[in-house]
């Protein structure tokens, strides 16, 4: 459960294009240290040879990392499943949650979600309360991150967590419509975010539901709706699925681009209509638990913002 960085030291004597050589091997490293790029350092040294090495900033994390997203605060937060027994970091206080829903602890005085502050290597236990083993979340432009659903007990919650040195997961039970396990989240440019999917949850909805007659939003169990989304049943393969962790992009014309096992739409998710089909990917699924990958590569104002690639593999 030990953190690592990972540091690229320089040597003078290799020409640049070794260097662009090493680079590429490192693409994908690099993206996936991304969310820690506080604790990975690259050294710069003009027509140099990089020899990486790891190194160990916290012996002891506490938690397994099975999600984990970096804040705009340089906080790294990272939480696991609850169910599996004890992590080894208690929780602050002396504070022991009580659940008779889990299958392990019901009675639980040990963290599963922790804050590692990459300025100081210091870690700060956080408390989740049910199982978050599979969910999927996103940030929000005002610097929250919000999480939606998970396994056994977790599975139609809601849980948000701020920005603030002293804040802790805020969790609203049966907030979902349905229960949502392998899903997706995207935000959308209104902040809520749209959840689509999940195992045998051929819909989608939004997070917080659409704003009650007052005009405020709400999370209250009971608010939320599901919309049907036959996409979904379509690409689902019997017994493999192959069409969890849909992949979600936000297109440049304000209607979602979904893609699941090995197909491709057009989303309108304000009235359900599919805009338009892609051709079919060639080759095997790309979705969990084939578990591809799928990124939205930056968009220009050189054409007004209107062009848009993907890459999915």
């Amino acid at each position: 459960m030990g953190v690592l960085g990972l540091t690229m030291r320089g040597r003078r004597e290799a020409g640049m294009q070794q260097l662009m050589k090493i680079l590429s091997t490192f693409v994908l490293a690099a993206a996936l240290l991304s969310m820690m790029s506080s604790t990975t350092s690259v050294r710069q040294v003009s027509a140099a040879v990089l020899v990486d090495s790891w190194e160990l900033l916290v012996e002891n994390a506490g938690v397994s990392a099975m999600h984990m997203t970096l804040a705009h605060t340089n906080k790294v937060i990272m939480f696991d499943r609850t169910d599996y027994g004890p992590s080894e970091i208690k929780l602050a206080n002396g504070y022991c949650r009580h659940d008779p829903q889990d299958l392990a602890l019901q009675t639980d005085c040990w963290a599963h979600s922790i804050e590692l502050d990459l300025a100081t290597n210091v870690i700060r236990p956080l408390t989740v309360l049910t199982d978050t083993w599979c969910s999927s979340g996103a940030w929000q432009a005002d610097g929250f991150l919000t999480q939606t659903g998970g396994w056994n007990d977790g599975g139609s919650n809601v849980r948000t967590i701020g920005g603030g040195p002293d804040d802790d997961w805020v969790e609203y039970r049966n907030a979902l419509a349905e229960s949502r396990w392998y899903a997706t989240n995207q935000l959308l440019p209104d902040q809520r975010q749209i959840v689509i999917g999940g195992r045998r949850q051929f819909n989608y909805e939004f997070v917080p539901p659409p704003a009650a007659a007052g005009g405020k939003y709400s999370y209250l169990a009971g608010r939320a709706t599901a919309i049907n989304f036959p996409f979904l049943a379509q690409t689902n393969d019997n017994e493999a699925e192959n069409n969890l962790y849909p992949f979600v992009h936000l297109s440049t014309d304000g209607n979602l681009f979904v893609f699941a096992n090995k197909d491709s739409i057009l989303l309108n998710y304000n009235t359900g209509e599919t805009v338009r089909r892609f051709p079919r990917l060639a080759g095997g699924p790309r979705n969990y638990p084939s578990s591809g990958s799928s990124v939205l590569l930056p968009i220009s104002a050189a054409d007004g913002w209107v062009n848009c690639s993907l890459i999915t593999s």
